[in-house]
C-alpha cells in the first residue's frame, strides 16, 4: 500500500510527459502487483466481461486493460482453434459459458504461482454472483479437469467432485463412450 502512494505522489510531482511514460509502464506493472497482491488471498476481484471467447476463456476489463482470462482447471472442448476441427459439444459449452457470463456479477480470484499461462493470459477461478463457473461446467458436463500443473489448487478436490457427479449422471461429454482422454477430446462435429 505504501508503495502505491509513493507511486502516485512521484506520478503528480512528475513533469507531463513523464507522467505518460511512466503511467503507461506502471499501469501495466500495477496489473500484475495487483494480481501478485491476491494470489495467497480468497479475495475475488471484479471485472467487466467484455466477450466469452469459448467454452473455458473471456475477454474483460480489469484495472483498466482488457485482458483475455483462461480458466484454471478446466478444459473444454475446442472450437476456435485454428489447427482443430470443431469437437463435440464445443458450441454447447461455449453457449453456457456465455449465458453463465453475462448473468450477473463477474469476479476473478487467482490462485498463487499460477497467474498466467505461456501465451500470456490471466489463469482465474471465475465467479458469478460468487457461484464458481468452473464448477457449474463441470457439474453439467462441458468441461473436465485439466491442466494440474504446479499443485496445490485450493479448488481442486471440489472440482473433481463436481466432475465425478457429471461422469456418474453420464451427461454432455461424459455420454459418449471414450470421447473425453487425459489429452483432451476425441471425436468432431461432421
Amino acid at each position: 500500500m505504501q508503495q502505491l502512494l509513493l507511486f502516485y505522489i512521484f506520478l503528480y510531482f512528475s513533469t507531463p510527459l513523464q507522467k505518460e511514460n511512466i503511467t503507461t509502464q506502471s499501469h501495466l506493472q500495477l496489473i500484475e502487483n495487483k494480481v501478485n497482491l491476491f494470489d495467497s488471498l480468497t479475495t475475488q476481484i471484479p471485472v467487466t466481461l467484455i466477450e466469452p471467447v469459448d467454452g473455458d476463456t473471456i475477454k474483460v476489463l480489469v484495472n483498466g486493460n482488457i485482458e483475455t482470462v483462461r480458466y484454471l482447471l478446466i478444459d473444454t472442448p475446442e472450437s476456435k482453434n485454428p489447427n482443430m476441427c470443431v469437437q463435440l459439444y464445443a458450441k454447447e459449452a461455449y453457449l453456457r459459458n456465455s449465458q453463465l457470463v453475462k448473468s450477473g456479477k463477474l469476479t476473478l480470484e487467482f490462485e498463487q504461482g499460477n497467474t498466467r499461462d505461456s501465451y500470456g493470459r490471466l489463469l482465474a477461478y471465475v465467479f458469478v454472483n460468487g457461484e464458481s463457473i468452473q464448477g457449474t461446467l463441470l457439474k453439467e458436463g462441458y468441461a473436465r479437469v485439466a491442466y494440474v500443473l504446479h499443485p496445490p489448487y485450493k479448488y481442486l478436490e471440489l472440482f473433481r467432485e463436481d466432475e465425478r457427479l457429471a461422469k456418474r449422471e453420464k451427461v454432455n461429454i461424459w455420454s459418449r463412450f471414450d470421447f473425453v482422454t487425459y489429452w483432451g477430446y476425441n471425436g468432431c462435429l461432421p
